[in-house]
C-alpha cells in the first residue's frame, strides 16, 4: 500500500493533469514537451491521430524502437493515448497495445477515439485497450508476469513517488528478452526535498526527476547492470520564476533502453563481432542500438559480451549475426572514448 505522502503526490499529479492542464499549451515549462524533432518516418502515422488526443498529450521524447510488428506493448502513463495510437500502427493489427493511466479525464479522451482510430488505421478490430491504474501496481490492472514484449513510457516515471516499485513491476511483466524503451526527465544533481514537494514543479515533470546516478543505482538494486542511452537533450525551462527556484540543477530529456536479460556489470571482451543484416523494416542501412553503437549493414563491429547478448538474445536476434561465443575471455572491453551524450551527467550504462 502507498504511504500517505505517496498518495498525496499521486493526487497532486492527478489534479494537475486532470483539472489544471486543459491542453499541452497550458504547461509552464518545456519539460513535458519533446525537445527533439519527430523523425520524418513517423509524421504520416501522427497525422492519423485525432487532434484532441494530440493537444492533450504530454511527453518529452519518442519511445518507439524498431521491429514492433506483431508485438505486445504496454504504455505506462499513457495519458490521452497519443503514443498508444502511434504504437498501434507500428505493431499492426496482429499486435497489441495496452495503455495504463491513473487520470480519469485523460483516459476519457483516449477511449472516446478508439473507434475513430480503428477506422483511420484500416483495422477490422481495434488492437488497443486502456485501463485505469497505477504504474506502481500493474498486477492490480491484470498485467501478468512475463507477458509483455515491450514497455514504453514518455515522461511519466518522474511523476511516481515510488520509482523502485515502478521499475520492479516493469521487469516483472516483461518477458525474458523483453525490452523497456522510455523517455523521461533526469537531472545532473539531486533535487532538494522542498522542491520535490512543489506541486507545479512536480506536475511539470521537474520535481520528481531522478538524478542519473541514482537511476543507475536503482536499476542495480533490482539486478539490472547495463542499460543504454539512445538520445539526450538539455531542457531549457523557458520560465524565469521556475529557473530561479531550481538554481543550478540541469534537466535533461533522455531516452533509455533496457533489456530483460542477464548482463554483466562491466563490459567484458570475448572477441565477439556483430553484423547487422539490414532486415529490420524501415532501417535497411544501419541500426542504432544506442548513442555509440550504430551498426552499418554488413559491416563488422567488435562488441562486448553484453552488446552481443542484446543483439542475439532479444527479439532483434533474427536481424544480427554474432561471430564468436564466450568460451575465451580477453579482459575488459575497450569501449574507447566516452560519447558526449553519456559523459555529461554519468547517464551511461555499463558500455560507456
Amino acid at each position: 500500500m502507498p504511504t500517505n505522502t505517496e498518495l498525496e503526490t499521486l493526487e497532486a499529479v492527478q489534479n494537475y493533469y486532470g483539472k489544471v492542464l486543459k491542453t499541452n499549451k497550458d504547461l509552464k515549462t518545456s519539460a513535458c514537451c519533446s525537445v527533439e524533432s519527430l523523425p520524418a518516418t513517423y509524421s504520416p502515422l501522427l497525422s492519423k491521430i485525432h487532434p484532441v488526443v494530440k493537444e492533450k498529450f504530454y511527453g518529452c521524447g519518442f519511445p518507439f524502437p524498431q521491429a514492433l510488428e506483431g508485438r505486445k506493448v504496454l504504455d505506462l502513463g499513457c495519458g490521452s493515448g497519443r503514443d498508444v495510437y502511434l504504437l498501434s500502427q507500428l505493431v499492426g493489427e496482429s499486435g497489441t497495445v495496452i495503455g495504463i493511466d491513473m487520470t480519469e479525464e485523460q483516459l476519457n479522451v483516449a477511449n472516446t477515439y478508439l473507434d475513430y482510430h480503428r477506422v483511420q488505421f484500416g483495422f477490422k478490430k481495434s488492437n488497443v485497450t486502456f485501463h485505469k491504474g497505477f504504474i506502481e501496481n500493474l498486477k492490480a490492472t491484470g498485467i501478468e508476469d512475463n507477458s509483455i514484449d515491450l514497455v514504453v513510457s514518455n515522461c511519466v516515471t518522474n511523476l511516481s513517488p515510488n520509482k523502485k516499485m515502478v521499475f520492479s513491476e516493469i521487469f516483472r511483466v516483461l518477458k525474458p528478452g523483453g525490452e523497456l524503451y522510455f523517455s523521461d526527465v533526469f537531472t545532473d544533481k539531486r533535487i532538494p526535498e522542498n522542491l520535490k514537494e512543489d506541486p507545479i514543479l512536480l506536475g511539470e515533470c521537474l520535481g520528481g526527476a531522478l538524478y542519473t546516478e541514482d537511476f543507475r543505482r536503482l536499476l542495480a538494486e533490482i539486478g539490472i547492470y547495463d542499460f543504454r542511452v539512445i538520445s539526450k537533450s538539455k531542457i531549457d525551462l523557458l520560465n524565469p520564476e521556475i529557473e530561479e527556484k531550481v538554481g543550478n540543477i540541469n534537466f535533461y530529456s533522455i531516452t533509455f533502453r533496457v533489456f530483460n536479460i542477464p548482463l554483466e556489470d562491466r563490459c567484458e571482451d570475448y572477441g565477439q563481432v556483430a553484423y547487422y543484416k539490414g532486415t529490420i523494416n524501415g532501417v535497411p542501412h544501419q541500426f542504432k542500438l544506442d548513442d555509440h553503437h550504430v551498426l552499418e549493414t554488413g559491416k563488422p563491429m567488435l562488441v562486448c559480451g553484453n552488446t552481443a547478448d542484446m543483439l542475439c538474445k532479444t527479439h532483434y536476434k533474427d536481424h544480427f549475426q554474432i561471430i564468436g561465443d564466450k568460451s575465451k575471455h580477453f579482459g575488459l572491453f575497450d569501449c574507447g572514448p566516452t560519447s558526449s551524450t553519456s559523459s555529461d551527467n554519468g547517464a551511461a550504462g555499463a558500455c560507456c
